[in-house]
């Protein structure tokens, strides 16, 4: 049984982090997490959104982590779910599925 409706979110940038140069971009990732969840859990809601962290919008824990990841040089994309960090520069989807899980996700 869901528990609730868990939030992904995805920090990145336009520009490739230094260390991310063979990787896809921010956008990209943001992009196929965004159908592999949906794939995996297609019938349970989900939210994921996609923050720049050079241009973040108002909410203050958006940008307040928007100021973590380029103070801390940290590899984007960053991929947090409910606050949690579960992927950094490369996410995995077994990690992000199996945070999924602890909030009650069934795979499809």
């Amino acid at each position: 049984m869901l528990q609730k409706e868990v939030e992904i979110v995805v920090y990145g940038a336009d520009q490739l982090c230094p260390s991310c140069v063979n990787l896809p971009s921010s956008k990209e990732t943001y992009e196929w997490l965004e159908a592999a969840v949906g794939r995996k859990y297609s019938n349970q809601s989900f939210k994921i959104s996609y923050v720049d962290i050079f241009n973040p919008p108002e909410d203050e824990d958006k940008k307040s982590f928007a100021q973590q990841v380029i103070e801390e040089d940290m590899f984007y994309p960053v991929v947090l779910l409910e606050g949690k960090v579960v992927g950094e520069g490369n996410p995995r989807l077994k990690t992000i599925f199996a945070e999924m899980e602890k909030y009650g996700y069934q795979p499809a």
